[in-house]
């Protein structure tokens, strides 16, 4: 007797444990017997209600595996000023809860059902540049087949912080990540991956994105990497999301007006110099273009400074120093009309020199081309026409009168000459300066 109690006691105990385990391997079978015929009975899952609070695993020590799926439906709004994108997305996450499985057998071949999602156990993920209050609706809905796979989806409203880089506006390609993290729990406790393909999230959100905005989505990246706070890893993913401005807009209401206006003004230097017409033209050309700029300022971004506005000021400056130059001839015509001064002899060389080489070029287009061109001007020297008065017996007053007639050709021709260089510096620089702004754009 002595001897079989032990031995009795050790036969109940592995009966026990026994029926403990057996009972054990189906404690979370959830029983779901009329379900097909009198709906489902909240009573069936409150079990799973009560641990919500946990995370739904066996095994502490099991990490649990989310996936993460998202598609981007708008780009509602990018301020270059603060530096924030505002889109909207819609976000699902996946994941597996042990504490639920049945036998679809059982329930009328019921595979799957909705669940109020404030009952079950949701993954603490958050997007690590959010910068706004989350304003998720809390009446949402999770799906939940026979094997405990959970599917729970939510739109989000997502004002995000972004490096943006506007110095190519309108042709500027932003690039604004979307880094998915939890905020309590490591690598030891939740991993994360992808549901999707990246090209598949990408197709999907270029298809709803398409024809929304001012912004178009060009591509979706991703890279997995770890954050370490301190002797803690957290897993994250991390999507580059990049995004490309529709110019269209920007180029009929901004770069098409100014290209008029520094186009006319431009012409404007075929107005005669000597009439004095061109310097108020001018002028008012250049009020409307400053009155045009400050119309167009809105469209314009309020921080950093953009190529598109390298742009406007350079044909600002063109316009001012064409009016400048409108000016000086202006008030040089006018000098050397009432009083001219003496040229001075290297001024006066050159110039004869440049004549005698455009009258060379002349006579060789007559040559080829046809009968001498009567427009063509030959400026003698004051010694041929000194010369000439004297052979004709003029009187020394007409000598003085020829004088001053000579200056007053020489310097008007010189102001001919003069407005013709100008005019072709300022296309030259105008074009080299417009050519190099579009590459830039286009680069």
């Amino acid at each position: 007797m002595g001897g079989g109690w032990p031995y009795k006691e050790g036969w109940l105990l592995g009966l026990i444990l026994g029926l403990l385990l057996q009972g054990n391997s189906n404690v979370f079978t959830i029983n779901c017997t009329g379900f097909d015929v009198h709906g489902l009975n909240p009573a069936a899952f409150q079990s799973v209600f009560d641990k919500k609070a946990f995370r739904p695993v066996v095994n502490p020590n099991m990490p649990t595996r989310v996936n993460i799926s998202f598609a981007l439906s708008a780009i509602l709004e990018v301020d270059a000023q603060i530096q924030l994108l505002t889109s909207f997305i819609w976000l699902e996450l996946f994941w597996k809860n042990h504490f639920i499985s049945w036998d679809p057998k059982e329930c009328g071949g019921i595979t799957d059902v909705t669940v109020a999602a404030e009952h079950l156990w949701l993954p603490d993920i958050f997007i690590v540049e959010f910068m706004d209050v989350d304003r998720i609706p809390t009446d949402l809905m999770a799906y939940v087949n026979y094997q405990g796979n959970i599917k729970y989806k939510k739109p989000m409203k997502v004002t995000s912080i972004c490096k943006l880089d506007i110095f190519y506006f309108p042709f500027d390609q932003q690039n604004c990540t979307l880094t998915f993290s939890s905020f309590l729990y490591t690598v030891n406790d939740m991993l994360l991956g992808l549901e999707k393909e990246v090209w598949q999230m990408t197709d999907t959100s270029q298809d709803l994105v398409q024809t929304q905005g001012e912004w178009q989505l060009l591509d979706i990246k991703k890279a997995t990497p770890k954050l370490a706070v301190g002797s803690s890893l957290y897993d994250q993913i991390v999507f580059y999301v990049a995004i490309r401005r529709r110019p269209r807009l920007y180029i009929i209401n901004l770069l098409v007006p100014s290209g008029f206006l520094i186009a006319i003004d431009a012409l404007s230097f075929f107005l005669p110099a000597e009439s004095g017409n061109r310097a108020p033209f001018k002028m008012t050309l250049l009020l409307g273009y400053t009155v045009f700029l400050l119309m167009m300022n809105d469209l314009l971004p309020a921080s950093g400074t953009p190529l598109i506005s390298v742009y406007f000021a350079l044909c600002l400056s063109l316009m001012v120093v064409s009016l400048l130059e409108a000016i000086f001839l202006t008030y040089l015509l006018n000098l050397v009309t009432k009083q001219p001064p003496p040229m001075p002899l290297w001024l006066h060389s050159l110039l004869l020199h440049y004549l005698r080489a455009t009258a060379c070029c002349q006579k060789r287009l007559r040559k080829e081309n046809g009968p001498p061109d009567p427009s063509a001007i030959c400026v003698p020297s004051l010694k041929e026409l000194g010369g000439r008065a004297w052979l004709n017996g003029d009187l020394p007053s007409t000598w003085a009168q020829l004088e001053h007639q000579q200056k007053v050709d020489i310097w008007v021709k010189f102001s001919l000459v003069l407005d013709t260089l100008l005019f072709c510096i300022y296309l030259v620089f105008m074009t080299s300066s417009l050519t190099t702004i579009i590459v830039l754009w286009q680069n």
